[in-house]
């Protein structure tokens, strides 16, 4: 069962998706969307759910340190009941804290500029998250 992962911004979406297998998460791209209005990134979250023949959603929850959910993470949350309702797809909250932070410090790593890293952060984000979904899950 093909999964797809999302990492939920204000005004881009990070996406990856698993193998059939569900052992490895891969970034396909970054949706440029406005968070107040859905229907911005719909066509082409439906598109890649369709080519990709995906059956459950991964969405990172943005928790706070303490554990508490925040803004951004009643955001995610939404975003979710979203997927749920529209796409039917079965719907999994992943506490994503700080993969941000390590996508950045991989990114940094590899030597990437800050211009080259700033096009891909969130779909990195969101291999990670994808990513340590599938090895809890294993």
């Amino acid at each position: 069962m093909k999964k797809i992962g999302f990492d939920v911004g204000e005004k881009t979406i990070g996406v990856a998706v698993s193998d059939a297998l569900g052992w490895t998460a891969q970034g396909i791209t970054t949706i440029k969307w406005d968070e107040k209005d859905y229907s911005t990134a719909e066509s082409e979250i439906e598109r890649i759910i369709s080519e990709y023949n995906i059956e459950e959603a991964v969405v990172g929850l943005p928790k706070n340190m303490n554990g508490t959910i925040g803004e951004r993470g009643e955001a995610s949350q939404a975003f979710a009941k979203y997927l749920e309702d529209r796409f039917s797809l079965r719907t999994v909250l992943w506490d994503e804290r700080l993969t941000t932070m390590a996508a950045e410090r991989v990114l940094l790593e590899a030597d990437m500029s800050r211009k080259k890293r700033k096009k891909v952060i969130d779909k990195m984000a969101a291999v990670m998250i994808l990513q340590g979904y599938l090895d809890a899950n294993k």
